[in-house]
């Protein structure tokens, strides 16, 4: 097969295990973004199609039906299936996915293991999910029951399509829920032959339905559905209030969000090894060596993905003392990235996701031009065909610049300098956002104070982005609420009954 051209097989909606037209017949393009090609035309789902896909859905859990019956340990079975279907086509899934969305094929193959991880975990908590016997007041044994939701709505996201697809996925049929999912129009591929596996796997029909289309129409109208029981979303903050408006406006649905972030990576001059010791000639090749592992852990926090990471760490605090070498590495480090072809092995960064995002990472570069930050490297684009942008590094950021405000989605770090660790609390945490933070530092009591203070879903010392299927993934404040992976991601797709029953006393 021909990683470039691989055989696109699924283009329509996944409604109750089939694949089928959109009631209007309409279709739209998807396009791969390293070289603006349209890749293959892909039905147009809206709200007709939705109201079909909630049916089947709905159908699936009613009372009697085999998913509502399924023994838990049965839905295990179905889930391990499923993540084992998904490795043996693992390098056909990264290669839908490297073409649709642009991204390295080795960062693909290793998103989709992450995937099949994901759903693994999951497939482990079906027969594990339980309630409580309470001791109530009174002649009464109390119980609860642990209870799906029912039909859940779920809209993802162009950055990680396959990996969030699973990080939906996994809670929602572990729990015995049913599935409307809508992936962005800019990536629909791969959920669709996710679709496809589901069924190979054996899920039965309408526990998972894959509607393909546009966010105000499509997304929209699973949003406002006032037969989908609860809403997970992965997206933009601006988004994120809409959803939340819809559910308002519609049956109060339960909503889970997980949005935008500007997320802070501070690095404290400890990194830098002891003063008393660096008098001593032999130690400055130490010193640096350090200084650039810094450097290199700041780099993947921002310019994994292309930048197009939600939680990147877009915010480089560096205390003054160490700032002038560690921009120093920061920019060799930018220099040396390898930005083209995602297929080709050497490729560590490809294309912008598309158009829109390419002008907006290009204006968010401008506006640092023009607010006075020093532009180290990159700051425009890289040849003439595709979306793509030169990795580009910022020093002499000010907190009240643009790039150091906004969500930039691209590949761009922005060095900010700093004194004292009350300082960088305080400026850390000026932010509407509030998803991921991360610090570097020798002295973990001091990084145990930051990890206190910083209002941020995760923390991250001496490392950045260590997400794994089993810790929670959320963010505080407009970054948005609930939680997904880990027990905690499960509660999101969960009812709590609780049953009384009378004891009769005895005379």
């Amino acid at each position: 097969m021909n990683r470039k051209v691989p055989d696109i097989k699924y283009t329509q909606l996944f409604i109750n295990n089939e694949f089928v037209d959109s009631v209007s017949y309409k279709k739209f393009p998807t396009i791969n973004p390293a070289d603006g090609t349209i890749i293959a035309q892909i039905s147009e789902g809206d709200k007709a199609d939705v109201d079909k896909a909630v049916a089947a859905a709905n159908q699936a859990f009613s009372r009697g039906s085999e998913w509502r019956n399924m023994d838990a340990s049965a839905r295990g079975k179905l889930m391990n299936k499923f993540a084992e279907l998904i490795a043996r086509d693992l390098e056909y899934i990264a290669t839908l996915e490297t073409l649709d969305n642009g991204k390295a094929y080795s960062n693909a193959i290793f998103d989709i293991e992450c995937s099949i991880d994901t759903i693994r975990y999951y497939a482990g908590w079906c027969d594990k999910i339980f309630g409580d016997t309470i001791p109530a007041d009174g002649n009464l044994v109390s119980l609860t029951r642990k209870e799906p939701v029912g039909v859940v709505g779920q809209i993802i996201p162009w950055n990680y399509p396959f990996l969030m697809l699973a990080w939906k996925w996994g809670p929602a049929l572990a729990t015995g829920c049913t599935i409307v999912l809508k992936p962005a129009e800019q990536t629909p591929l791969t959920a669709l032959y996710a679709a496809a596996l589901a069924k190979e796997a054996g899920f039965p029909p309408g526990v998972v339905n894959v509607i393909t289309g546009y966010g105000p129409t499509a997304g929209a109208a699973i949003a406002e559905h006032s037969g989908i029981q609860k809403v997970a979303f992965t997206g933009s903050t601006e988004v994120g209030r809409l959803i939340m408006a819809a559910s308002s406006k519609s049956n109060l649905k339960r909503v889970s969000l997980e949005l935008g972030g500007k997320s802070p990576l501070v690095i404290f001059d400890d990194v830098d090894g002891d003063e008393m010791i660096l008098i001593i000639n032999v130690f400055m090749y130490e010193r640096k060596l350090i200084i650039k592992e810094a450097a290199e852990i700041a780099y993947n926090a921002i310019f994994a993905n292309h930048g197009q990471n939600c939680c990147a760490g877009s915010r480089t605090f560096v205390h003054a003392k160490i700032y002038d070498q560690f921009v120093t590495y920061a920019k060799q480090l930018a220099l040396k990235t390898i930005v083209g072809d995602p297929f080709d092995s050497e490729t560590q960064q490809g294309p912008q996701i598309d158009q829109e995002m390419f002008d907006k990472v290009l204006g968010l570069i401008k506006s640092g031009k023009e607010e006075g930050a020093m532009l180290e490297t990159g700051g425009e684009r890289q040849g003439s065909v595709g979306y793509f942008i030169k990795p580009t590094v910022f020093s002499n950021v000010t907190d009240n610049m643009r790039i150091a405000k906004e969500e930039i989605f691209g590949p761009v770090q922005s060095i900010l300098k700093f004194e004292t660790m009350d300082e960088v609390i305080e400026r850390a945490n000026n932010t509407n956002y509030g998803l991921a933070a991360g610090v570097l530092s020798k002295n973990i009591d001091k990084a145990l104070v930051f990890a206190q203070a910083i209002q941020a879903g995760s923390v991250w010392i001496n490392c950045y982005d260590a997400i794994t299927p089993q810790t929670p993934f959320g963010g505080f404040k407009q970054s948005g609420i609930g939680r997904e992976l880990g027990a905690e991601g499960l509660k999101e797709y969960l009812e709590t009954k609780t049953i009384s029953i009378k004891i009769p006393t005895r005379n």
